[in-house]
């Protein structure tokens, strides 16, 4: 066939670029029409387009990271039960099994084929967490995957269109908020029905589903050559790494050693954890390889649309039965208590071969969920996932309080306080929570929340890096470790009731910096200072740097004027911007002695 249009840069540019546009439109009908706070505030969801072979070739440029690793593997999966030649117009597949999907039950993978004719050209998927899908309140003591809630194995949730109402009513039998839950799929559904639509456009436009094959080729060969170009850049090699994390009751290790070869990278998890027998934190495969593959491909190929053909270089080993690749029918509800330290691992391995491309720990995320009853008896379920500091490059200071493998975003606290009967008493930063470095972490954060009314609630919490703090890079320091109590006592992790009047406080790590903190620029540790980031006293012992807070001068001072080792300290003051001298037009003015 000839097309009407050669597949010059330009073009494949173009026609790529609106249909991760039509994916953006799917993402905010989802948005939009959905009735969790975990998917329509926290965005705990992905939506991508796939080619007929089910290989990845879109996404909304919001979807969640690793969801968008994990789908195209699901799809594969799903397309094993359902071949493409049995499928018709109208059907929907579902799965949230944890081994074909994300890696846990709350987690639905919801697959539309897109036809064009006779047969199916594309299709639709998209990975949601959703309010609740049974089980256990709590996220870690459930001893094996039948205690954590509903399993739904590869199934049509719509055959040509119609509902299948029986899998529908099990759903809704199974789950503590059934509207919320039924009507967070019937949004997916909706939204995908409108991304097929806008694709049959697509190909209207562009000469047809073969046209569209071409595409899809040609987005999958230049996306593998770009990712093979960079790994040629790398210099070949042998690098491990290893990092602690909290695990859960006992420490978990993470061990990688990444091997490049020409244009391969293999990562070997050889040495970690033995899967955890009393701990909902075990990582399937599926998890594993999502969560290795995004921080190599933020590093390498930071400006290319994620689809599968950066996939190719890549390959990882994870012995089975270890913590990285989980037998059945292994617990995983808390899964990401072990996955978000894989980057940690690989950026530590990395460190030699691309020292400019690497990432200080992030404090990212923690998990609150509130669950009760309103005073009608109706349900309550929402979710709030509150982020920490991020790790710091080699080029930036670490974002404050912001997602990282992930980029979820906080429930708003509006909307948390509408939902469920609490009070969000305060938010603020956490001064010196960001570790020193040449480049900064990003700050952590301190919540405050009270539970009102006249009814008690339950308050699952999900926290981590509380024994072992965000590692620094490269001589940077490590952020400072999370905390949280409930009515100021420690308590165990969750799950907790919370009667009226009580408080839960959270403070959330920082990141990690990057780099030795003495070569931080004085006039940057100066306006960290001004600013409310970094203390005097922890300026002077971190960074070398005395600042007179009166007049906003700092100046360098020698090794012996400082204190040593820098230490875990409780959360400070709200951080406040210093009134500084004007300068002329208005412009805050600072000075640092040289």
């Amino acid at each position: 066939m000839i097309r009407a249009v050669e597949l010059d840069p330009i073009t494949v540019e173009v026609q790529w670029s609106r249909l991760i546009s039509i994916m953006d439109e799917v993402d905010i009908a989802v948005v939009r029409t959905s009735f969790s706070t975990i998917v329509g505030e926290s965005r705990d969801f992905a939506v991508i387009m796939l080619d007929r072979h089910g290989r990845s070739l879109a996404q909304s440029q919001l979807s969640s990271p690793a969801f968008t690793c994990h789908l195209p593997i699901t799809t594969k999966h799903l397309l094993r039960v359902f071949p493409r030649e049995i499928l018709v117009p109208g059907d929907v597949l579902i799965t949230n099994d944890p081994w074909l999907g994300t890696g846990h039950l709350p987690d639905l993978s919801i697959i539309t084929p897109v036809f064009r004719g006779a047969g199916v050209v594309a299709f639709l998927a998209c990975a949601a967490h959703v309010a609740d899908i049974g089980g256990r309140l709590d996220y870690f003591e459930a001893r094996d995957l039948y205690e954590e809630g509903m399993r739904i194995p590869p199934s049509r949730l719509f055959c040509a269109g119609t509902p299948n109402e029986q899998l529908f009513r099990m759903i809704a039998a199974n789950v503590r908020v059934p509207d919320m839950v039924v009507g967070d799929i019937h949004a997916i559904v909706s939204a995908e029905r409108l991304g097929a639509e806008r694709l049959a456009e697509f190909m209207d436009d562009y000469g047809g589903p073969a046209a569209f094959d071409e595409l899809s080729e040609e987005i999958l060969r230049r996306s593998e050559g770009a990712m093979r170009d960079a790994l040629r850049a790398l210099p070949d090699g042998e690098w491990e790494f290893g990092v602690d994390a909290d695990g859960f009751r006992t420490p978990l290790h993470i061990q990688v050693k990444v091997t490049k070869d020409a244009d391969n990278i293999h990562f070997d998890y050889t040495g970690s954890s033995p899967q955890f027998a009393d701990a909902s934190i075990n990582c399937v495969m599926n998890c594993t390889f999502a969560d290795t593959f995004y921080p190599v491909k933020c590093s390498l190929t930071p400006d290319i649309p994620n689809n599968e053909g950066l996939f190719r270089p890549l390959s990882i080993y994870a012995p089975q039965g270890s913590v990285l690749n989980t037998t059945f029918p292994s617990a995983v509800k808390s899964r990401s208590k072990t996955s978000f330290h894989i980057h940690t691992a690989i950026y530590g391995a990395l460190a030699r071969a691309m020292p400019d491309r690497i990432q200080a720990g992030s404090g990212s995320f923690w998990a609150v969920t509130l669950h009760g009853f309103h005073e009608d008896e109706t349900p309550f379920n929402v979710h709030v996932l509150p982020n920490g500091g991020k790790g710091a490059t080699a080029r930036t200071d670490g974002l404050p309080t912001i997602a990282f493998p992930y980029n979820g975003t906080v429930t708003p606290t509006e909307i948390i306080e509408n939902q469920a009967p609490v009070l969000i008493e305060s938010k603020r930063l956490v001064r010196d929570s960001g570790g020193p470095g040449r480049h900064r972490g990003g700050l952590g954060q301190e919540i405050r929340l009270r539970a009102v009314g006249t009814r008690s609630l339950v308050a699952s919490v999900r926290p981590d890096k509380i024994r072992f703090a965000p590692p620094g890079s490269l001589g940077g320091g490590p952020g400072l470790a999370g905390a949280f109590s409930l009515n100021g006592a420690r308590v165990t992790i969750e799950p907790h009731t919370l009667r009226p009047g009580d408080e839960l406080w959270l403070r959330l790590p920082g990141g990690g910096g990057y780099g030795d903190p003495r070569t931080r620029p004085e006039a940057d540790v100066v306006t960290d200072v001004l600013d409310g980031y970094v203390s005097p006293a922890a300026a002077r012992r971190d960074y070398g740097v005395a600042v007179d807070m009166e007049s906003g001068i700092g100046h360098r001072i020698g090794p012996a004027h400082a204190t040593g080792r820098r230490a875990s300290r409780p959360a400070g003051a709200t951080p406040r911007r210093r009134r500084t001298r004007p300068g002329k037009r208005g412009v805050v003015r600072r000075r640092v002695d040289r």
